[in-house]
This record gives structure tokens, sequence and C-alpha cells, in this order.
């Protein structure tokens, strides 16, 4: 009778355990397919609808603008997405905005993503998903002609007045070396150069294909890049939501596909007057410590 009853028990606790185990395995199944399940949700509400949303501001010249006399956007961002688009199988339609405003807009869920010479930082990877780089730069800066504004060295920066967007990287620099920015809402490049032309600012800390692309179509402006200053290597690339990653993969299956076949470098050279951004520079270009971006 005893041996029967520890039969019983012994029979009795190995259900248990039994049970218990799978219990714990239903619970890590689940956990998966829930993260499964999110990280394909934004891809699927894109195909199902056919469309992808994506958000540029349509006045950084030359990477999302309008040609003068077109009411269509093009740009190097704005073409590369329309190849992307194309080679998914989708619709585009772009909402602007002000830099300021892009990355909020894809939080609020308003567009699935953002192209606009967008760069990958530590602090922004914590909150978002990013392509693979299409475009390789490096930041340089916009100052007087007279006077090169004063600057000698980045460290001549304190106490000047940088013009550019809130939450830009290149405010986070020069805010860094003890400058103050003023901001701007969605304005097109005449407004920030003019402004270090009359004073009103006195520099402008930017990409250096963009700036000089943007030099040479303005040129009754008095200023200039500063012919010594390179630093700060950048990687531009596709801003999405941090839990999108059949979308990323899909991009960036696309944008490889570009490199490889020379896409990315022939729009490169269309729009930014015969360069290749789309390869690393080989400049040497001055890494600024002390600044976690």
């Amino acid at each position: 009778m005893r041996k029967a009853f520890i039969l019983m028990s012994m029979l009795l606790l190995a259900v248990i355990v039994a049970a218990c185990g799978s219990s714990e395995d239903t619970g890590d199944s689940g956990s998966n397919n829930e993260s499964e399940e999110a990280s394909d949700s934004k891809w699927s509400e894109i195909q199902e609808e056919g469309e992808i949303v994506v958000g540029t501001s349509g006045t950084l010249f030359p990477a999302s603008y309008y040609p003068e006399g077109s009411d269509e956007m093009s740009g190097y961002d704005v073409e590369i997405m329309r190849e992307i688009a194309d080679r998914l199988g989708l619709e585009l339609k772009f909402e602007e905005y002000g830099v300021d405003g892009l990355l909020s807009a894809i939080n609020s869920g308003r567009i699935d993503a953002v192209i606009n010479d967008m760069e990958i930082t530590k602090d922004r990877q914590e909150q978002f998903a990013f392509s693979e780089p299409y475009k390789y730069s490096y930041s340089t800066m916009i100052v007087r002609e007279s006077d090169l504004s004063g600057i000698e060295k980045l460290e001549d920066l304190e106490g000047k007045t940088h013009g550019g967007g809130a939450t830009t990287v290149f405010s986070q620099i020069a805010e860094h070396f003890g400058a103050e920015t003023k901001t701007y809402g969605n304005v097109t490049n005449d407004v920030y150069l003019r402004d270090v032309e009359n004073g009103n600012t006195d520099f402008i800390i930017n990409d250096y294909y963009l700036q000089s692309l943007a030099l040479k179509a303005l040129t009754d402006i008095e200023v200039q890049l500063h012919p010594d200053l390179k630093f700060h290597p950048t990687n531009s690339a596709i801003v999405m939501p941090k839990e999108a990653e059949t979308m990323k993969e899909e991009i960036d299956a696309v944008l490889a596909e570009m490199k490889e076949d020379g896409t990315l470098t022939e729009l490169s050279e269309e729009f930014f007057g015969g360069q290749d951004a789309s390869k690393e520079p080989e400049e040497d270009i001055r890494e600024i410590e002390g600044l976690d971006l």
C-alpha cells in the first residue's frame, strides 16, 4: 500500500513538473511571437496599404528640395527613396516637415520613415531604427568672407551665434564649443546664409556636400566654407520606428542592390556635382572628443 502511495506521488509530481515546463515554454514562445509580430506589424501595414509615407523637409538642397520652376520635389535623398519604393512595389507619399518635427512625426505615427540627410547617432539609435548608410560625409562651417567670422579653430566658437535647427547634431556641436544657436522654422538655405553675411549669426555648421553646393547656388551672398575646418565624420541613413525590423531588412536589401549596381553612385554624382557621397571620404577629418551623440 505504501509503495503504491509513493508511486502515485511520484507520478503526480512528474505531471506537475511537466505542466510547469510546458507553461514556461509557452510563455517564452508567446513572448517571441509578440516580438516578431511587433517587428512585422509596421511592414504589414505598409504592404496592406501599398504605400509608404516618408517625411522630408523639401527645403534642403540638394538632398530634398524643389528645383526652380518645378512643383515636384527632387534631390539625392528624394530620388533614393523613390527608387526604394519602386523596387519594393510600393507607392510613395512624401510629407513635409521642418527638421525639428521629422522624428516626432515618426513617434506620432503620422509617417512611416524619414529621409532628410539624417545622421546616425547613439542617442537616436536608442529611439529609432536606421537603415544602412546611403551617404558618408563630414561637417564643415560657413563663415563670413571678410573675416572668417573671427574663427580659426573650433574652440573659437565660444560666445558666437550659430544658425541651425534646435535638435540637429550640428547645433549640439556648436553648443559643445560654447556657441548659442539661433533656431529657424522650415526655411530655405538663403535665409541662413544671409544671416551670416549680415551678422545676425556668425556661422553655420552643416554637411560638407550640402554647404558647398548651397554656396555654388547662391554666389551673391558674401560667405564661404571655412578653409581649415573639417570635422565630425557622418553617416546618413533612413530613419524608421524602433520596432520596424522587417521594414529595415527590406530597405537595407534594396540599398545594398543600389550600391552594388551603381545606382547610388549615379544619383550622388547627379546631385553632388560629380562627387560620390555614397562612399566614405578619404580626407583627414577631426573627431570631436567629449561630445556624446
